[in-house]
């Protein structure tokens, strides 16, 4: 498995590849917390306790700080809106990888303050208020991580702020303590991985954001002038990342051309995924198929997926094939895979794909799997 997975590919993570850019964006949001709490006295990174302190600073006719409020609020917001309209952007142009451009712009609005703290450092900031107008970049860069990080997850993850994440944590817990006791298996959601993995991603955030605000501290007093660099360059690290090996989506018979859309009933679709070759050999990864079944037509009964272009079945892979498989099967639903020679085949019975997958439903071509796809179909009087 690659150690360096593609990150920003929307709804295209599966469980472990969101573990991961949710626990590597925690610490830079809690690294540039303590550093604006340390420079500027303000935390940036949530808007609770800001939101406080404009309540009593209105109830006391305190406008000047108030208006301060204000505008940190409208950054934070601003960011969100900013993270809509880069997303949508990068989806509209069709771009693979349309959450690098949001990642991207965080990073340099950090790099900005960066800049500035380091500008600040060595005296030549002017003016009483000037170092706590320096939050308001920050600002705008959280709520931009935050609301990238939600889309992301499908509003399962927040980075920026752990009051929700705690709250998720306890009641997880107790969920898990529960069902240890009856010894059953729980998931957070059909196709997920069981409550004890949501409850490990969970701990992970609180302890990443307080790892970032340890090393956000340390930095300052080692480096002021220079204490955001490393969040900076962590976060270009990320994107550098994903620009060079994106997730591919799965894309519909229709998109590509394929005349095959049109042959079967509307009770039948037929996706593809290729893993097609990149530069220096970097090959793109398979989305998250749970995600991609959750989208499917609700008219949809037998679902094609053609994974003839799949260079190589990891372990990713083979996972994302068996949640993919158990969320049509708790709809109602079946998965036909097209594109499986003997190989791989046999790659997915030792990895339990065929526990959910019947193996009649795993073809070697897409017109055989096509036709098996209209016989289960009239077999459940559904292909009028």
């Amino acid at each position: 498995v690659d150690p360096h997975p593609p990150m920003f590919v929307a709804q295209a993570h599966s469980f472990r590849l969101q573990a991961r850019l949710a626990i590597s964006l925690s610490w830079i949001a809690g690294y540039t917390n303590i550093l604006t709490i340390l420079i500027c006295n303000q935390v940036s990174s949530h808007v609770s306790g800001s939101v406080s302190q404009l309540g009593r600073d209105v109830a006391e006719g305190a406008w000047s700080a108030g208006g301060y409020l204000t505008a940190l609020l409208a950054a934070f917001m601003g960011g969100a809106a900013l993270s809509g309209v880069l997303t949508e952007t990068g989806r509209a142009r069709k771009w693979s990888s349309i959450f690098v451009l949001p990642m991207a712009v965080e990073a340099g609005l950090l790099g900005i303050f960066a800049l500035l703290v380091d500008y600040n450092a060595v005296g030549e900031l002017q003016g009483t208020n000037a170092v706590y107008w320096l939050t308001l970049l920050p600002s705008l860069a959280m709520g931009l991580q935050n609301a990238t990080v939600t889309r992301i997850s499908g509003g399962r993850v927040r980075t920026t702020h752990l009051t929700g994440v705690v709250t998720d944590l306890g009641m997880e817990s107790a969920v898990w303590v529960m069902n240890r006791a009856r010894h059953v298996r729980s998931a957070t959601a059909p196709g997920a991985f069981a409550s004890g993995w949501r409850l490990v991603l969970l701990a992970s955030i609180v302890g990443s954001f307080g790892l970032g605000s340890g090393l956000g501290a340390l930095a300052f007093d080692s480096f002021r002038a220079w204490s955001m660099a490393p969040a900076v360059a962590f976060l270009g690290f990320l994107v550098a990342i994903d620009l060079w090996s994106p997730i591919s989506p799965a894309r519909s018979n229709k998109e590509i051309g394929g005349d095959l859309h049109d042959a079967l009933p509307p009770g039948i679709t037929i996706f593809h995924i290729a893993t097609s070759a990149r530069r220096f050999g970097r090959r793109s990864r398979v989305p998250d198929l749970t995600v991609w079944a959750d989208r499917l037509d609700a008219t949809v009964r037998v679902v094609v997926l053609d994974v003839a272009g799949v260079d190589a079945f990891e372990s990713n892979t083979l996972l994302a094939l068996k949640f993919a498989a158990e969320r049509l099967h708790s709809e109602g639903r079946t998965l036909v895979l097209a594109g499986v020679d003997a190989r791989r085949y046999a790659m997915l019975r030792d990895a339990g794909v065929l526990e959910v997958v019947e193996p009649s439903n795993v073809c070697p071509d897409l017109d055989l799997a096509a036709a098996h796809a209209l016989s289960l179909l009239e077999e459940t009087g559904a292909a009028g």
